[in-house]
């Protein structure tokens, strides 16, 4: 037998302190530490924490930049979806086609406000709902399409806008991964029905905290949206509606109204972080063994708020990775329609096997404006080293 001290020196040698972090977030807040810190004392000096100016500046800031009618805070991007759905009134007996390679959010809320989540395969390169499928998903229980903009790249929204519209079925983008991306010039979020975004630290306009976004063109519903996010309430303990809590904090909107100006340029690092990567691996002639996701098409433009590479023994490269010191994630190892959560869903393993094999070959690698070269080089060795060196 071993003593316990030697069991807690191997438990040592088997786990690695990552060199750096999968997103530098303490690198980010350093760079704009001062204006941060007086929108945080301007909101505590003013003591108005819920709701109230620094939120409605947000929201008109955010709409402007995004060429949206209406954006509208809430809690959290969880929440912006839930409350999308509620105020399409989409609930028990209606169904909501999406993408089952996604954050669980993006099925979880259809199935909060009682409705199903119908699920449609992706697009191998793009990760994203394949349209050409979406018509044999459609019912007379078809209530609305949520595709899911994943990684920082728009889905393909035309041909989606079109079976919509053809159909007379409502769009709500599932735009959580991609404030700032567009398609075909036009800003994801404000193309559909409605947008819905996440503040959720890791976002490429994250909070220091939770938080997130309603956008829509459609001033009726934007108003049932500020009712809903309130208890249903226009006027004070009068409530025309059934709602639910769900504000942004000043505190929330006051530190995104400071990230908001340099959105851009941090998008700009994201991407060259990622061409980076692509040439890193051209160079290095390890494409053999990495696909990396491609430079977007004609008309897409993509935020990267992950470089995701599919790869043959994933978690074996992973568990390389992890012992060299280099952080890496998994977006996402098991898809929706398996969970566990949505078993009464009734699907079976093959029913998407573009998605399911991608859940076996995703690996997300670091990519934030402040990763270095020679951080970026260490990700790229530690996979050379997994594929050609072994």
């Amino acid at each position: 037998m071993t003593s316990p001290a030697a069991d807690k020196k191997a438990n040592s040698q088997e786990t690695v302190q990552p060199a750096f972090p999968f997103l530098d977030l303490g690198a980010q807040f350093s760079s704009i530490r001062d204006e941060v810190m007086a929108a945080v004392t301007r909101v505590l000096e003013s003591q108005q924490f819920i709701l109230g100016p620094e939120v409605m500046q947000l929201e008109h800031e955010i709409a402007a930049k995004l060429g949206a009618e209406h954006a509208i805070g809430c809690a959290s991007g969880t929440d912006a979806l839930i409350l999308a759905l509620m105020a399409a009134e989409i609930g028990p007996g209606d169904e909501v086609i999406t993408t089952p390679f996604s954050f669980v959010a993006t099925a979880g809320a259809i199935a909060q406000v009682g409705a199903r989540p119908i699920f449609v395969d992706i697009e191998p390169d793009a990760f994203n709902l394949d349209p050409n499928k979406l018509e044999a998903a459609i019912t007379p229980n078809s209530s609305a399409i949520m595709p899911v903009h994943l990684f920082g790249l728009s889905a393909d929204l035309d041909p989606i806008l079109a079976i919509a519209k053809s159909r007379n079925l409502l769009v709500i983008e599932d735009a959580a991964q991609a404030i700032g991306a567009r398609y075909n010039s036009r800003f994801v979020g404000t193309i559909g029905d409605f947008g819905c975004f996440s503040f959720f630290p890791s976002k490429n306009l994250g909070a220091a905290g939770d938080g997130g976004l309603i956008t829509t063109n459609n001033a009726a519903m934007a108003e049932r949206l500020r009712m809903i996010r309130v208890h249903g309430s226009k006027r004070k303990y009068f409530h025309d509606l059934q709602g639910i809590n769900s504000r942004l904090d000043a505190l929330q909107a006051a530190i995104l109204r400071v990230k908001l100006c340099h959105l851009d340029r941090w998008a700009e690092g994201r991407a060259a972080r990622s061409q980076r990567y692509r040439r890193l691996f051209d160079e290095k002639r390890l494409t053999r063994f990495v696909h990396c996701p491609p430079p977007p098409p004609a008309g897409f433009h993509h935020v990267y708020n992950q470089f995701t590479i599919r790869v043959e023994r994933r978690d074996e490269l992973k568990q390389h990775l992890d012992k060299a010191g280099v952080p890496t994630e998994i977006y996402y190892p098991l898809c929706l329609h398996l969970q566990k959560a949505f078993s009464s869903l009734a699907y079976q393993s093959g029913d998407f096997p573009v998605a399911e094999k991608a859940s076996q070959e995703v690996l997300s690698l670091p990519v934030f404006p402040e990763l270095t070269d020679a951080q970026q080089d260490a990700v790229v060795k530690g996979v050379e080293d997994f594929y050609v060196q072994q």
